[in-house]
């Protein structure tokens, strides 16, 4: 099940920021996904927090975030192979070349990436556990999907823990990508759906990188609110 905005549109930097895209995304979001029992807020770290963050607070609803790693190619690190996520699961990409890539190569950038996804839960979860989201509604977000490799990892990871529905819900993506979180997600929402993605950041007048102490921030100032 989809619910897309707009097709066929060139980039013409839509959205002001991170921060006003998830305020777009969440007024889409009221409607599909509001009042649903036990709903939390997943943010795919770094550039997926922002957008979540406004989200999460018109669903009323907690926001945590979900460490994915995105497997990149050699010498173009921007193009995935595939993607790691949160307890383990592994995505390959079948995009052009990704077979020809040596066993190697995968290893090293498998072994790089689980590092630094470990180092990112350490450090934006601390010593809190990890959300239980068994019988739960889980709502995905990200900033954007391209390939759509990375959120395809964290939807099967979180189907692993019996969740209720799992809702991707990403500002822009491509058509390809839409169809394909649409056979393992319960539902997509984007708002756009260009014909030509050319990249995530065309659709953002200030996509400049969210950095650490960003996504810090708005994860504690989520949880003070709830407080």
């Amino acid at each position: 099940m989809t619910c897309v905005g707009d097709h066929g549109r060139m980039p013409s930097n839509e959205f002001a920021d991170r921060a006003d895209a998830g305020r777009q995304l969440a007024r889409r979001l009221v409607r599909e996904v509001g009042g649903s029992a036990g709903l939390i807020v997943l943010a795919l770290p770094r550039g997926g927090v922002p957008v979540a963050a406004p989200v999460a607070q018109a669903l009323h609803a907690p926001l945590d975030v979900w460490v994915v790693r995105k497997l990149g190619f050699p010498h173009n690190e921007e193009l995935a192979l595939g993607a790691l996520a949160s307890g383990g699961t592994l995505v390959r990409s079948d995009v052009p070349g990704a077979a020809d890539v040596a066993q190697a190569h995968w290893q090293a950038v498998i072994d790089r990436e689980q590092q630094e996804l470990q180092r990112r839960e350490q450090r934006y979860r601390g010593s809190r556990p990890a959300p239980a989201l068994g019988g739960r509604t889980v709502v995905l977000v990200d900033d954007g999907l391209a390939t759509g490799a990375t959120m395809l990892a964290a939807v099967r990871a979180v189907r692993a823990q019996a969740p209720q529905r799992v809702v991707v819900a990403v500002p822009v993506a491509a058509p390809e990508a839409v169809q394909l979180l649409a056979a393992e997600a319960d539902e997509v929402c984007a708002l756009l759906v260009p014909a030509a993605l050319r990249a995530v950041g065309l659709w953002y007048r200030d996509f400049d990188q969210t950095t650490d102490e960003q996504v810090l921030a708005l994860l504690a100032s989520t949880r003070d609110g709830d407080e």
